[in-house]
C-alpha cells in the first residue's frame, strides 16, 4: 500500500483547502468525496467573502480578519498551479444606512476599522450615489468596505481539485471511502474529516451530544452583467457579482424545513426583495434557483481540531455561511496541526468548545 501522509474525507471548501494546503508543503494526500465536488453548501453560488463588523472583537473575527487577508494570496497561487480562475475579486461591499443613528454608528465602526484591520483595508461612511446598481439610502449614505471580495463557488472548488492533482495529491469522487487499512495502518499518517453536515450528526453520535446542525439556505442567481461592480448587503441580503455576468442574492436560513434541495415561496420572496433593492435587477432573468444544507457548528464557528477519541483524526468543520472566507486561515492552521503538530486553533474554535 502507498504511503499517504494525510486522508482528507469530504470535497467541500474546508476540505479541498486543507487537502490544497497540506500537498503544496510537500504532504502526499489522498482526498475522498463520497458523492460529487461541491456535492453540499460549497456547491452554492453566493461566493460572498465577507467582513464582520469592526467591532467588539474576537478570536473569531480576528481569525476571519486574517483569512480575508490571505485570501488574494492563496486563491492566486491557487489559479496559477491550477490554470482555473476560481472567480476571486477583492472588490469591496455597499451597504445603505437607515437613518442618522446608523450614520453615527457606522462612522464609529469606521474608526474600529482603522485600529483592527492593520491599515491593509478601510470602512467608510460615503454620500449615496445614483449609479444603477448602489442600492437607495433613506439616510443619504453608504458604508464602503475595501475588505470584501467574491468568489465563485463552483470554479473554485474545480480550480482546487486541478490544482491538487497538479501536486500530485489524489482526489477520488464517488468514493464510499479511501482502500481498506488506511485508517488502522499508522504509517499512512492522519485523516481529516471535512464531512460538513454528514459529519456533525456523526460527530454528535460518537461524542453522545449535539455539536451543530444543518441549517438549509436558498438563493437565486440572475443573468447580470455586474461583473466590476462591488457587492451589496441590503437588509441581511447579500447580492454579489460574479465575473461571468451572473449575480447572485442569497440567502435564507431554515431551522425547519421539509425538503433539503428544493425552493419554495421563502426564495420567491428573496427574489422580490433583491430587485427592489438594486434596480439593475428588476428586469434581469433568474437563471438558476439553489437550495441546500449548511454546516452550522453548535459554537458558531468553524469547529476545528482533534477528534475526541480518534487518534490521528481531526475535523474541519462547521463553516455555516463563511466557509469560503474562512477556508484559507483554516487551511494553515490544520495544515500546521496535521503536518507539524504546531497547534493555533483559537480559542472557541476546537471541538471540545461545542461540547
Amino acid at each position: 500500500m502507498a504511503i499517504v501522509d494525510v486522508t482528507v474525507m469530504g470535497g467541500g471548501i474546508f476540505g479541498l483547502a486543507i487537502a490544497w494546503d497540506c500537498v503544496r508543503r510537500g504532504a502526499r494526500v489522498s482526498l475522498y468525496e463520497r458523492d460529487r465536488i461541491g456535492a453540499g453548501s460549497s456547491g452554492g453560488i453566493v461566493g460572498a467573502l465577507a467582513p464582520h463588523v469592526p467591532e467588539q472583537w474576537n478570536p473569531k473575527k480576528a481569525f476571519q480578519l486574517e483569512s480575508l487577508l490571505m485570501a488574494e494570496g492563496f486563491w492566486r497561487e491557487v489559479a496559477e498551479v491550477s490554470g482555473i480562475d476560481p472567480g476571486y475579486a477583492r472588490l469591496g461591499r455597499v451597504q445603505p444606512l437607515a437613518d442618522t443613528a446608523a450614520v453615527a454608528l457606522a462612522r464609529g465602526r469606521a474608526d474600529g476599522a482603522a485600529a483592527l484591520w492593520q491599515g491593509r483595508a478601510e470602512w467608510r461612511v460615503v454620500p449615496a450615489r445614483d449609479d444603477g446598481w448602489a442600492p437607495e439610502s433613506p439616510s443619504g449614505w453608504l458604508i464602503q468596505d475595501t475588505l470584501s471580495a467574491r468568489l465563485h463557488p463552483r470554479q473554485a472548488a474545480t480550480a482546487l481539485v486541478a490544482a491538487i492533482r497538479a501536486k500530485d495529491g489524489v482526489v477520488t469522487e464517488a468514493a464510499s471511502g479511501p482502500p481498506a487499512g488506511v485508517f488502522e495502518n499508522r504509517r499512512n499518517g492522519t485523516v481529516v474529516w471535512a464531512t460538513g453536515v454528514a459529519g456533525l450528526t456523526e460527530l454528535s453520535g460518537d461524542l453522545g451530544r449535539t455539536v451543530g446542525v444543518g441549517v438549509k439556505g436558498q438563493a437565486a442567481l440572475f443573468r447580470c452583467d455586474a461583473r466590476d461592480q462591488p457587492q451589496l448587503f441590503v437588509e441581511g441580503l447579500h447580492i454579489v457579482p460574479h465575473g461571468d455576468g451572473t449575480v447572485a442574492v442569497g440567502s435564507t436560513s431554515e431551522r425547519s424545513y421539509d425538503a433539503v434541495d428544493t425552493t419554495d415561496t421563502q426564495l420567491d420572496a428573496l427574489i422580490d426583495r433583491a430587485r427592489t433593492a438594486c434596480s439593475a435587477l428588476r428586469d434581469a432573468p433568474v437563471i438558476e434557483r439553489w437550495a441546500g444544507l449548511r454546516p452550522r457548528a453548535k459554537s458558531r464557528t468553524p469547529m476545528l481540531g482533534e477528534w475526541p477519541g480518534r487518534p490521528g483524526h481531526f475535523v474541519a468543520n462547521g463553516g455555516f455561511k463563511i466557509g469560503f472566507g474562512m477556508a484559507p486561515k483554516v487551511a494553515q492552521v490544520m495544515a500546521d496541526l496535521v503536518l507539524d503538530g504546531c497547534d493555533v486553533i483559537p480559542d472557541g474554535f476546537r471541538v471540545g468548545d461545542s461540547l
